[in-house]
C-alpha cells in the first residue's frame, strides 16, 4: 500500500509540477527597492543563510515568492535530487522536511527552520525593515 502511495504523489508531481513553476514563474512578485548600501548590507546577512527545498513543493514556492519579493539572494539548496544536500538537510535537521532554512551565526552554530510560515515569519521580521 506504500509503494502505491508514493507512486501516486510521485505521479501527482510530475503531472502538476510543470504547472506549479509555470505559476511561480508568472507570479513573481516585485522585489523590495532599497538603497545600494542597504542592498550589501542584506546580501551579506544572506550569505549566512541557505534554503533546502525541492523545486515543485508548494511550500518552498511560498518561501521563495517571499524570498524575491523581500529582494534576499539566498543560497537555494536542491534536497529532492542532490545526494549530499539531502544528507546534509537530514543530519542537520533531522529529517528530510523542507523548505528548510538553515541559519549559520558568526560563530559558526547552525539553527534550522522547516516549517514554511516560521522561516516567512523570520525573514520578514530579519530583513522586512532593512
Amino acid at each position: 500500500m506504500k509503494t502505491i502511495v508514493r507512486a501516486f504523489f510521485r505521479t501527482l508531481r510530475t503531472v502538476l509540477g510543470p504547472f506549479m513553476l509555470l505559476k511561480e514563474r508568472l507570479t513573481q512578485p516585485r522585489g523590495v527597492v532599497r538603497d545600494p548600501a542597504a542592498q550589501t548590507t542584506v546580501n551579506l546577512q544572506c550569505q549566512n543563510l541557505a534554503l533546502y527545498q525541492f523545486s515543485t513543493c508548494p511550500f518552498c514556492i511560498k518561501v521563495r515568492q517571499e524570498m524575491r519579493r523581500l529582494s534576499l539572494p539566498i543560497e537555494q539548496r536542491d534536497a529532492q535530487h542532490n545526494v549530499a544536500n539531502r544528507a546534509e538537510l537530514l543530519q542537520g535537521s533531522g529529517a528530510t522536511k523542507v523548505p528548510c532554512l538553515k541559519i549559520t551565526d558568526a560563530a559558526g552554530q547552525s539553527q534550522w527552520l522547516t516549517d514554511s510560515n516560521a522561516i516567512v515569519a523570520y525573514l520578514r521580521g530579519r530583513f522586512a525593515k532593512v
